[in-house]
């Protein structure tokens, strides 16, 4: 009977070869191909650019800061979370034994920004009943089509393939050119990416080695290789590095120098650096200004639209992914026809300034559709007593309701008062 409760365990098949769709362990173990700029853009690699990090980042934090929750609506269209269902704690609290929910997400995310992969092993009790959800790197997962049908195996530290059916791996994909893996971001935009790595790298190479009089001297007279030698140490101590850069040099005894290495304010190094991070966030998805890029023409009141945009346009895609994938792996079909769903909780990021959450309440509040419960749930603020109650104005009536019956009801009603 205890054996009804344990961890099922994936079959293990030895010597079977499974053909990897996309980029998933390319990218990773630096078979991925070099960028136009001659550097290798892997997952790995990218993160190095601080504009992927931080719209990973952005990305990630944006997925796990909202509260994933099961949801069952009834017949009479009454929705409530599904709070007696495993689904709802694993989700909303703790997926496996060493995540919580915040951690979980935040590894879909960056998994998903990243390669277009997220894998995530069902492991089932034997009923059929999810016990754990279980992350698994994308390099570390392969894809098997025959057909439509799809099967996963899972590559462990001591190097054996785990087979798994299809039900069995909640796999979740961004865009998706033959409908079985998601396309990676990195290797789209590596030319974009690996720009930004030669800027970076070129930068700090500058100011390590560089010499701001960079170029060739020459002389008249032939030198010798120590006297070569010297004068390239002599003139490396005195102009080499960024401490040193700037000085004015005295030479002599028909000495010339020729400059062959324009410097960063004439190439525009600032300027290409700038815009490889307008490139990087197209990429993404992401609003420059979400990660920090300061815009001459941004205000404070454009900010916040930019914010609520931020929300609505790059974050809401991946909320209706995420919920969608969820309900069609999760859930059973039985569950799903008693009105089961994930939804993602958005409202506390699109609540924008006061002045404007209480127009937008007060308006729902005249027309009935908000209660004052209702109101004050969506502000984290406890409900009270007869605060369930939907009111709308005296003046206005209910559809189908004669305006003559309303008077007369309402002239009867004060003649009453008048005898009381």
């Amino acid at each position: 009977m205890f054996g009804f409760f344990k961890k099922k365990k994936p079959e293990v098949k030895q010597g079977v070869h499974y053909v990897g769709y996309g980029d998933l362990p390319s990218l990773f173990s630096g078979g991925a191909p070099e960028s136009r700029a001659g550097i290798a853009v892997t997952p790995a690699t990218s993160l190095e650019c601080a504009t992927v990090l931080a719209c990973v980042r952005l990305l990630a934090n944006g997925m796990a800061q909202v509260p994933f929750r099961l949801f069952r609506m009834d017949k009479s269209g009454i929705r409530n979370p599904a709070v007696g269902h495993p689904l709802y704690d694993l989700l909303y609290m703790a997926p496996n034994e060493w995540q919580t929910a915040f951690e979980f997400f935040h590894t879909i995310m960056m998994h998903l920004s990243l390669t277009g992969n997220a894998y995530v092993w069902i492991n089932r009790r034997a009923d059929g009943k999810v016990l754990e959800l279980l992350p698994y790197p994308p390099n570390s997962v392969a894809i098997d089509r025959d057909g439509w049908e799809l099967k996963y195996s899972i590559r462990t530290q001591d190097g054996q393939w785990l087979n798994l059916p299809a039900e069995d791996m909640w796999h979740i994909r961004w865009l998706a050119w033959d409908g079985v893996a998601g396309l990676s971001a990195v290797r789209m935009a590596r030319d974009a990416i690996g720009l930004a790595l030669a800027l970076d790298s070129h930068g700090a190479s500058s100011f390590k080695n560089g010499s701001r009089l960079s170029g060739i001297l020459t002389v008249a007279q032939r030198l010798d290789e120590n006297q070569r030698k010297a004068l390239r140490e002599t003139w490396q101590a005195t102009f080499g590095g960024s401490s040193e850069s700037g000085k004015v040099a005295v030479m002599g005894a028909d000495m010339k120098y020729q400059q062959l290495q324009a410097t960063n304010d004439v190439s525009q190094y600032d300027e290409s650096r700038r815009y490889q991070v307008e490139e990087i966030c197209r990429a993404f998805g992401v609003d420059p200004v979400m990660i920090g890029y300061a815009e001459k023409t941004a205000t404070f009141a454009s900010v916040e639209q930019k914010s609520i945009q931020h929300v609505v346009y790059t974050l809401g895609p991946w909320y209706a992914c995420l919920e969608k994938s969820a309900s069609k792996w999760l859930l059973t079909k039985q569950e799903r026809s008693l009105g089961y769903y994930f939804k993602f909780n958005v409202n506390a990021l699109l609540r924008g300034a006061s002045a404007d959450r209480a127009s937008f309440y007060t308006q729902l509040y005249n027309v009935g559709a908000l209660s004052p419960n209702e109101i004050r749930e969506l502000e984290d603020m406890n409900p009270y007593e007869g605060g369930d109650e939907h009111r709308v104005p005296l003046n206005m009536v209910e559809p189908g309701t004669q305006p003559e019956a309303v008077e007369e009801e309402g002239s009867s009603k004060e003649k009453s008062d008048e005898n009381e």
